[in-house]
């Protein structure tokens, strides 16, 4: 159902929600109409609608994957680690 303006204007269209994963061992996949900004405030164009979010820190695309998690084993426990 869509919201009418009383005064005959355009219907108002809700956005889609804004959808957050975690993955695994690897980035934060982020679906939706978002606005990325630095900590400066500058946007971040992200030119897609779903994009990656390092998380490892080692992404030489920050602050977007490229997959750089895989080589620094992030998220997994040392080779050494007894359980």
């Amino acid at each position: 159902m869509n919201a009418e303006d009383p005064r005959g204007a355009a219907p108002v269209r809700k956005a889609p929600p804004v959808e957050i994963t975690v993955c695994p061992r690897g980035p934060l996949l982020i679906r939706g109409d978002v606005e990325l900004v630095d900590g400066d405030g500058a946007r971040i164009d992200a030119d897609r609608s779903t994009v990656a979010l390092c998380r490892c820190g080692a992404s030489a695309t920050k602050p977007f994957c490229d997959g750089s998690h895989k080589l620094t084993r992030f998220g997994r426990p040392p080779r050494d680690a007894t359980l």
